[in-house]
């Protein structure tokens, strides 16, 4: 700096020294965000991306009856509140981009802050993975929130204090049950190796406790059963040629063939992943050795052992996870285990960014795309936008007009549709979401397995298993379904002469292309 009349020249070098600073330091974000518009590509043009689970629509309610075990618990009613300024389009879009945003920064934030190769290498793995593309295509958003968040909760339990923590659980808390014990798995075995060991854990179960009221009040108040049957269903499966084992190790093995990524399965991709995944657990171990005292690197080899042999119960020891979930349907979450391979995924992720040094090792950053590139482009087209007809809008406003009391029976009685103006992918009912009354939808889950066959996993909704047996009962169905508190049937994709005999004494309100609206 040079003074002139008492005054400070900031030199032109300091300056240059701040803004190159300052871009080392958004790197792993701005890394994040251009994977995220890389991997989602046309999902992110005008419309909405729906595949499976991931279900967004117009205009959704704030305040919706809803029943059954709550899986979008509190994720629809953010999803509903940040609708009401913005478009619900435009929400979909910030969330899927902010996971891939916030799973970069997460695991970056876990290396050296000198090491800017080393952060760069840790952000592209944990945000470009067969982990996250399978659960990003089976539509699990709310799931993979927790997921990006998971680095942060790991950072902040590691570190202690209770608002920190807190602020860290979001992500997973508007997630719901599934995001939130996938980052417990990974915490909890962090908080175990801090001093004060016993109060740490309290205070980390009380902080998830109250976070997971949203959802954990009305679960234990649906009285949702839950089936064993799933456990064969949901259990880890090879989708390579190196197994169940190697499919997990490689952090694939979901359970639904159709949330893989083209060409995943094949000996070369397989082969160069797995080879992948043996040099980052050998580069985790090396951090292990040199931070042994580190409660963040030990929790997390634990909690990637435990949610490992997780994944393996359904697959090798099924009679385990049955067994509990007879016992207690709380253990219902364990069916998919594969979900917590979570904790590996990022153990994984800095294992690699561990050989990262210098500007050579920046060239790693492009291991995780080249190993997954299929990954790109909306999944080569399995992702895309797609805008509602007319006609779901107009029976939205029809229902949502109507003050009288009721619920909506959802018609075919399954809980998937293809339509024609999705592309043919296959979505959850977009009708479970678009009213503010209770809507009855049959959520019981058909899978084909070649082991065991077609799987049925029955419904856990008290109330569906009752209206399925109205609907198939003898005779017109439109009296006995009124008497059981349905006001509304709406039934989509040109289906009603099927069921039109059924209700016969049931008043068309609205009829469409593809929709007709009854009232009972």
């Amino acid at each position: 700096m040079s003074k002139r009349g008492g005054s400070e020249t900031r030199s032109p070098e300091s300056s240059v020294e701040k803004q190159r600073s300052l871009l080392v330091r958004l790197s792993p974000g701005l890394l994040g965000v251009l994977l995220g518009a890389l991997a989602l590509g046309p999902a992110l043009g005008p419309g909405f991306a729906l595949r499976y689970d991931m279900v967004f629509v117009p205009d959704p309610p704030i305040f919706r009856d809803l029943g059954g075990f709550p899986r979008a618990v509190p994720s629809d009613l953010v999803v509903a509140v940040l609708s009401y300024p913005i478009p619900a389009m435009v929400v979909q879009k910030l969330i899927l981009v902010g996971i891939f945003l916030l799973a970069a920064t997460g695991a970056a934030a876990l290396m050296p802050a000198d090491r800017t190769a080393a952060r760069l290498v840790a952000a592209a793995f944990y945000a470009w993975n067969l982990y996250l593309a399978q659960r990003l295509l089976l539509g699990q958003w709310a799931l993979l929130l927790g997921y990006a968040g998971l680095p942060w909760a790991v950072r902040a339990a590691a570190q202690g204090g209770v608002r920190r923590f807190a602020i860290a659980l979001i992500p997973a808390a508007v997630g719901g049950f599934q995001a939130m014990l996938v980052t417990l798995l990974a915490v909890l075995p962090v908080t175990a190796r801090r001093a004060e060991r016993w109060r740490a854990i309290g205070v980390t179960g009380t902080v998830a406790a109250v976070l997971s009221l949203p959802w954990l009040i009305p679960a234990l108040r649906s009285g949702a059963a839950t089936d064993p049957a799933g456990v064969d269903a949901f259990a880890a499966r090879a989708d390579g040629p190196f197994g169940v084992v190697g499919s997990l190790l490689s952090l694939g093995g979901i359970w639904n063939a159709e949330a893989g990524v083209p060409g995943q399965g094949f000996w070369a991709s397989a082969t160069i992943r797995l080879l992948v995944s043996a040099v980052a657990v050998w580069g985790f171990v090396r951090l292990l050795r040199h931070g042994r005292r580190d409660p963040a690197l030990f929790g997390l080899a634990v909690a990637a052992l435990l949610g490992l042999a997780i994944a393996c119960l359904g697959a090798f020891v099924p009679a385990v996870p049955k067994g509990l979930i007879s016992w207690w349907p709380g253990f219902g979450p364990l069916r998919d285990g594969q979900v917590y391979l979570a904790p590996l995924a990022l153990v994984l992720a800095l294992g690699l960014a561990s050989f990262a040094r210098g500007r050579i090792g920046l060239a790693a950053v492009a291991v995780p795309v080249l190993v997954l590139p299929t990954l790109a482009i909306g999944a080569f087209g399995r992702l895309a936008a797609v805008d509602y007809p007319a006609e779901w809008r107009q029976v939205q406003r029809i229902v949502n007009a109507d003050p009288a009391p009721g619920a909506l029976v959802s018609l075919p009685w399954r809980a998937h549709r293809v339509f024609r103006w999705t592309g043919g992918r296959v979505i959850l009912d977009p009708a479970t979401k678009l009213f503010a009354r209770r809507v009855i939808w049959n959520d019981t889950l058909v899978v084909e397995s070649r082991e065991h066959g077609p799987i049925r996993v029955t419904a856990e909704d008290p109330l569906t298993r009752r209206v399925g047996a109205l609907l198939a009962g003898p005779g017109p169905a439109g009296a006995r379904l009124a008497a059981a508190g349905i006001r509304y049937v709406l039934i989509s994709d040109g289906n009603e002469n099927e069921f039109l005999l059924k209700l016969q004494d049931a008043t068309p309100i609205f009829r469409g292309e593809g929709l007709l609206l009854l009232r009972l």
